[in-house]
């Protein structure tokens, strides 16, 4: 199931992608008018956290609208809504593997990608959604950045995963762009400065439960800039795999229902070309992973 969050007359909701059209059900309406569910959660971060259970209850929702007398009236194409990222705001920081592709660590200045993950956050505050128009910072930042990943979300809260037992705790996956201000990054010595400028996280289009995607292991990541084709790698090519990620950072942080953790890069960043071609004013970004959808957004 392919799910979004958006904004309609001021109110935060969320709900399921109508199939073959560019529209959305407004699932929370649907429960409140026909009272199809004992329950129903009101915050897509408690309704991750009941696991499949949750797609399972959105799909008896939309059942339900579909066999009312008024159907069109439960959906909301996707020009009558504000686009919202899939997880408006995360439980804790964004946490994100650096140098995750073998290629990208060697673009960075690296002899070879780390033998032990890598991992940096972002703050909950640079989150933004597709199709937004982001501020490229040029009061702060000339060297800003983009990095196309495919973002993990947690729908369990858990402790010193077993590898075995990784994707119970996955509710599924969305796109991220961990633009970076390589500036910043660096002059700080530690990357948080340079990563959590305001829009600087954005993820979408969709939440797209697992079970649309059995193998996260072999999806393509295709980064466009202008039309022109930045990045063009495979997840398979990761130096730790999801299921990797997920066993080592549940070692030493309780991941949490929401919580969202981004991949790594593959080459082909700004930084790495020769000389550096970093965002400028008017630039677009498409970053597209197979399955997923493509996250779009333009920089002023």
């Amino acid at each position: 199931m392919k799910l979004l969050s958006f904004k309609l007359d001021g109110k935060v909701k969320f709900g399921p992608k109508v199939k073959k059209e560019e529209a959305v059900w407004d699932v929370l309406k649907i429960q409140e008018e026909l009272n199809v569910l004992p329950s129903f959660p009101s915050t897509i971060i408690d309704g991750i956290s009941l696991g499949f259970d949750f797609v399972e209850k959105m799909r008896k929702l939309v059942e339900a609208a579909k066999q009312s007398d008024k159907v069109e009236a439960f959906k909301y194409t996707f020009t009558e809504i504000e686009w919202l990222a899939p997880i408006p705001r995360t439980p804790k920081n964004i946490l994100c593997v650096g140098k995750n592709y073998n290629e990208h660590a060697v673009e960075m200045g690296a002899e070879k990608a780390p033998e032990n993950i890598m991992i940096f956050t972002k703050s909950p505050t640079a989150i933004a959604a597709d199709g937004m128009t982001l501020p490229i910072h040029a009061d702060k930042t000339d060297s800003l950045d983009y990095e196309g990943e495919l973002a993990i979300v947690i729908g369990k809260r858990g402790q010193n995963i077993p590898k075995a037992m990784a994707f119970d705790y996955i509710f599924g996956y969305t796109i991220g762009n961990d633009l970076s201000a390589r500036d910043i990054q660096y002059r700080h010595g530690q990357f948080f400065l340079g990563k959590s400028l305001d829009g600087t996280c954005p993820l979408g289009p969709y939440l797209v439960s697992k079970d649309e995607i059995p193998n996260p292991q072999n999806l393509s990541i295709v980064t466009k800039v202008n039309g022109a084709l930045r990045q063009n790698g495979s997840t398979k090519d990761m130096m730790f795999s999801v299921v990797d990620i997920i066993s080592l950072v549940s070692q030493y942080v309780t991941l949490e229902p929401g919580d969202v953790i981004l991949t790594g890069t593959p080459e082909g960043v700004g930084k790495g070309m020769t000389p550096p071609q970093y965002l400028k004013a008017g630039d677009e970004v498409k970053v597209s992973i197979e399955g997923i959808g493509t996250l779009v957004n333009r920089f002023e």
